[in-house]
């Protein structure tokens, strides 16, 4: 293998690759990037075994062949290279490649190319095509929802439906809970659903083209097989194994009815709630204590200090105060989209619901913290 190309693209293709990259696997290989060269086109490639990527690498291809190189330490050296051109050569005989660029010179041991898997291929028994920005748009409100306990590897995933002309994606970690159904302009030609590792869908949202002229009708290509995923978008392959078992069903979660429907200014309120939470430390919780037309947020943390900050509200009926944790409060405030919300309350000791005013299909179902008067 020798291929020459450009080092700023070998740089953004590689931090792109490397963040699959195992950092924790037995197998060494899985801690590499393998670049992959045919005569006509060169791909890097990355796998921890749940999460697989391929990336495409614009370059002049003398020899075809391939490479496991170890990724952080090459990421480390393509950043420093001194020249705008870099040639990576396989040594087979010294078990290395060779990195010039410039009049700097760098042999990196390769890893076993035997350790490292075939990644799957595009396709699947189903196949849509989905539109890229609805689909990273709908990622980006429940992500923060999915959980991070491996223990319950169900709650780490985030539920993708897609089917005729919506989209919805659900997420819980058992303390909250988000849904977004994003209704679509076209209708899809097929369906599926599938429990998608969160990590995977993130890093997913990392590759679609963001901001660019057109980007509004580019199209991600999705493939669902038995116990597999497989997405396209701009010439990449995101690959990731589907969670097993059955997700929560989140209709049986959301309560029947709520005590009280409060329309706030969303802005204002995250603001105070951002600041207000800067004295909820040590897993104190942040209090909302409802009175007559207002809501004071307040906060408390021994041997540190205290915080308060009244807002005008349309509450009306007997006071009460709830708490909730402040960054689960946080987080499903932020996902709102600019303008005002919805606060639906019961009681105390009972969920809340945040919901958008413009009605855009977001829900964030919150459990409260008892509060020790």
């Amino acid at each position: 293998m020798k291929i020459t190309c450009s080092s700023a693209e070998l740089l953004a293709q590689l931090q792109t690759v490397a963040r699959v990259a195992s950092t924790r696997s037995a197998v060494q290989a899985l801690s590499g990037v393998q670049v992959a060269a045919t005569a006509d086109a060169v791909e890097l490639r990355a796998t921890d075994m749940e999460v697989s990527l391929r990336v495409p690498l614009t370059a002049d291809v003398e020899r075809p062949g391939s490479a496991v190189l170890p990724a952080r330490l090459t990421l480390d050296v393509v950043r420093a290279l001194p020249a705008e051109q870099v040639t990576l050569e396989l040594r087979p005989s010294d078990q290395d490649v060779e990195i010039a660029s410039g009049a700097a010179t760098f042999h990196i041991r390769t890893l076993r190319s035997e350790d490292f898997p075939p990644l799957p291929e595009p396709g699947g028994d189903a196949i849509v095509e989905v539109p890229a920005a609805a689909f990273v748009e709908t990622v980006t409100r429940v992500a923060r929802s999915a959980s991070r306990d491996e223990t319950r590897p169900i709650l780490t995933g985030i539920l993708v439906s897609a089917s005729g002309r919506e989209l919805r994606m659900v997420a819980t970690d058992s303390y909250r809970l988000s849904v977004k159904e994003t209704p679509l302009d076209r209708e899809l030609a097929g369906s599926f659903e599938a429990n998608v590792p969160a990590r995977a869908l993130q890093e997913l949202v990392r590759l679609v083209p963001q901001g660019g002229e057109g980007d509004e009708e580019a199209v991600l290509r999705v493939g669902v097989r038995a116990n597999q995923i497989v997405f396209e978008t701009g010439g990449a392959i995101l690959s990731s194994r589907l969670i097993d078992g059955q997700f929560p069903n989140f209709r049986q979660l959301l309560p029947d009815s709520y005590e009280h429907e409060l329309r706030i200014n969303g802005d204002e309120f995250t603001d105070v709630v951002r600041r207000i939470s800067l004295l909820a430390q040590k897993n104190a919780p942040l209090r909302l204590a409802f009175r007559e037309g207002e809501v004071t947020v307040s906060a408390q943390t021994p041997d540190v200090g205290e915080a308060s900050e009244t807002l005008p509200v349309a509450f009306t009926g007997e006071p009460f105060e709830i708490g909730f944790n402040p960054e689960f409060l946080r987080d499903g405030l932020e996902s709102v989209d600019s303008g005002d919300l919805i606060l639906k309350l019961i009681s105390p000791l009972r969920p809340g619901l945040i919901e958008s005013a413009d009605g855009s299909g977001f829900l964030y179902l919150i459990m409260p913290i008892r509060l020790n008067v």
